[in-house]
């Protein structure tokens, strides 16, 4: 129970379907007022049938021990009907989780004055229904919070002694926090952030509690499920940030990451004559990491001469670099890529500080690239080439494309690819006074819902290789 809940007597039954977790009344007044707030509750909730669906002459709440709404789908005893036959509604969530409508009514909008162990009790029951209130009623009874939500990622897996900057990305996140907030200045909004724990059994039932304290919800780096996603959709505006372009349930804001990747590797194939390469990998769940791999692949089947003689699967993080560079150093014979090729400069930074202990020169014996352009990269020697992500503008972008759905919820789904830059420096074999950034052209539009949001009004140019 919450310190700020009052004590409360277990549920009983024939409370007049009033919020049995809530402070007792007394009087006439008190009762036409409950009666009058559990009816625009019921309201709210989407798929309560002209507010709590009648009432016995003693006043029983029906949504409780009696038969529920026509067509409910669930019997007296909690069974529910198998998925399609019919809309799960309020009644459902209350009878399977013994509430009454008004307090699942008060869960989905995230109000207080309800039990943590009753609420925790009906989020579950939402989420194995799959109950998704309608959103015009919702939007009926609740007034515009001026609040959006920013759902960011904590990584786990990471070695003890790594920092909470990398386990909090929050290299990341800082930049994609900073164009947020300076979006929603403008508009006096205010901005909720919370972290999922990226884990097989994320915490959805606590994902799907944020949605009602918010106006719309910004998720990142693609950890939700589409499936999740597609239900958060259907209850409020959603965008996902530096998800995967594939994602059709909701908006998509993120890098080109293919033509960034893609740009790279053919710099290090066709100006410095790479053959042999090894990739640090990212996460394999990363919609960024995807994207990179994939680039790197179609690079070199597009190169005949070059060809991948390894893989690491790291973490995005120093650590995982590490162990890619002593994995190299160990391989039998001895024998190193001509070029890494890492998923992110946290990696390649690790791979750089690995292969530096062992003697390793770089890139006279190895050539060495990341992505991401972070700050550590201008500063390291020696310095990093990579690509640039314009994570700043990740985060304006998004905002402002949440704040376009809140305003006019029937926009259809969009994907949105920020364009990248090429940032040679010495890392790869370029020589001393040639480091170069470079506009990257996108690939390909991925279809009618994509869209191309160039950085400065004017469509990127790709870089010539260089000689």
């Amino acid at each position: 129970m919450n310190q700020a809940d009052p004590p409360a007597p277990q549920d009983q039954p024939g409370a007049a379907g009033a919020d049995r977790n809530a402070r007792p009344e007394a009087g006439p007044a008190a009762t036409a007022g409950r009666r009058s707030a559990m009816k625009g509750a019921g309201e709210a909730g989407g798929g309560a049938r002209g507010g709590l669906g009648g009432s016995s002459p003693r006043g029983e709440d029906s949504t409780r021990g009696g038969p529920g709404p026509s067509g409910s789908g669930v019997s007296p005893g909690g069974t529910v009907s198998p998925p399609g036959q019919h809309s799960v509604t309020l009644y459902d969530v209350a009878r399977v989780a013994d509430v009454s409508t008004a307090t699942v009514s008060r869960v989905v909008h995230g109000l207080d004055k309800v039990r943590d162990s009753t609420r925790q009790r009906v989020l579950r029951v939402i989420e194995q229904l799959g109950y998704v209130p309608n959103g015009a009623a919702q939007s009926l009874s609740r007034r515009r919070k001026n609040v959006i939500g920013l759902v960011c990622v904590e990584h786990v897996g990471l070695a003890p002694r790594q920092y909470d900057i990398e386990s909090m990305s929050l290299l990341f996140y800082d930049e994609v926090l900073r164009g947020v907030e300076g979006r929603i200045r403008d508009h006096n909004w205010s901005l909720l952030i919370t972290y999922l724990r990226e884990a097989n059994d994320l915490d959805i039932p606590r994902l799907l509690s944020l949605s009602g304290k918010v106006d719309g919800l910004l998720i990142g780096e693609g950890i939700v499920p589409s499936s999740v996603v597609a239900r958060l959709a259907r209850r409020m505006p959603v965008v996902v940030v530096a998800g995967d372009p594939e994602e059709r349930a909701a908006d998509v804001v993120t890098a080109d990451n293919r033509a960034g990747a893609s740009a790279l590797v053919s710099h290090l194939v066709e100006a410095h004559g790479a053959r042999r390469l090894f990739h640090v990998d990212g996460p394999p769940t990363a919609p960024d990491a995807k994207e990179r791999r994939l680039a790197l692949r179609d690079v070199l089947q597009a190169h005949p001469g070059s060809q991948l003689v390894g893989t690491f699967s790291g973490r995005f993080s120093v650590q995982s670099g590490e162990e890619a560079g002593a994995g190299l150093l160990a391989r039998p014979g001895g024998a190193l890529p001509d070029a890494v090729v890492c998923a992110n400069d946290q990696m390649a930074i690790g791979v750089l500080q690995a292969l530096g202990r062992a003697g390793v020169r770089i890139p006279e014996d190895v050539a060495v690239t990341g992505f991401d352009d972070i700050f550590l990269g201008g500063i390291i020697d020696p310095t990093l080439t990579t690509v640039h992500q314009p994570m700043r503008r990740l985060g304006e972008r998004s905002c402002a494309r949440l704040l376009d759905r809140i305003a006019r919820p029937d926009l259809p789904p969009r994907v949105e690819l920020l364009p990248t830059e090429l940032v040679l420096r010495r890392s790869c074999g370029c020589p001393p006074g040639a480091a170069a950034r470079s506009p990257i052209e996108p690939l390909t539009v991925r279809g009618p819902d994509a869209w191309i949001g160039a950085a400065r009004d004017t469509l990127p140019t790709r870089p010539a290789a260089l000689s």
